[in-house]
């Protein structure tokens, strides 16, 4: 069943440490068995949802919870960004305590397209700082005062944000900014992770 189920599969330590994976694993993250194992399964998901995770897998090791599913957006072969389903499963041994986790990775292939590469950087600084504004629900007032901007400014900055991500609204821009994972999950006020800034 590992090597014939068509989805991404590892078995994971206690510690998140990846023991075995399938061949659909090793093709989807562009990288061969030696540079996996042992590897961190951290590594392999974006930085905006490593903390969802972590938190996630913390559930299934304590054994407070035998499975969970969530969206994922993980770093794959030449560090292009995709999002899938991932499931996560613990793993019991003989005495009843979780002694790993299996992982289920299901890429979704049509949200690849949406996905800016890993390494892109995307916005200017100040797209950057108006970006999170936008999502922090700060007016353009607001934000020209903050940025020293005149409302012009601010409005002709958000309307390059909002045809770089292909969007019609303010409400869109930033569910685009979290889909794409150009703002981290789990931070307040929002802040752009700093790997998409010029």
């Amino acid at each position: 069943m590992f090597e014939q189920s068509g989805m991404c599969m590892a078995n994971l330590d206690s510690g998140m440490r990846v023991l075995e994976a399938n061949r659909y694993f090793f093709k989807q993250f562009g990288r061969g068995a030696a540079d996996v194992r042992g590897r961190s399964f951290y590594d392999f998901l974006h930085p905006s949802v490593r903390g969802k995770f972590q938190y996630q897998f913390g559930r299934l090791t304590e054994g407070r919870n035998p499975r969970f599913v969530e969206h994922a957006v993980a770093i794959g072969a030449k560090d292009a960004l995709f999002g899938g389903e991932l499931t996560g499963i613990a793993v019991p041994g003989k005495s009843g305590r979780v002694e790993g986790v299996m992982v289920l990775l299901q890429p979704d292939e049509a949200q690849r397209s949406a996905m800016v590469g890993g390494k892109e950087k995307l916005l200017s600084e100040v797209d950057a700082r108006i970006l999170e504004g936008v999502a922090a629900g700060e007016s353009t007032v607001q934000l020209a005062a903050k940025l020293y901007l005149s409302r012009g400014g601010v409005e002709y900055h958000v309307t390059t944000l909002l045809r770089k991500l292909k969007v019609t609204n303010r409400p869109a821009l930033v569910s685009k900014g979290y889909s794409m994972g150009i703002l981290g999950v789990g931070q307040w006020p929002p802040r752009v992770l700093p790997e998409y800034v010029k």
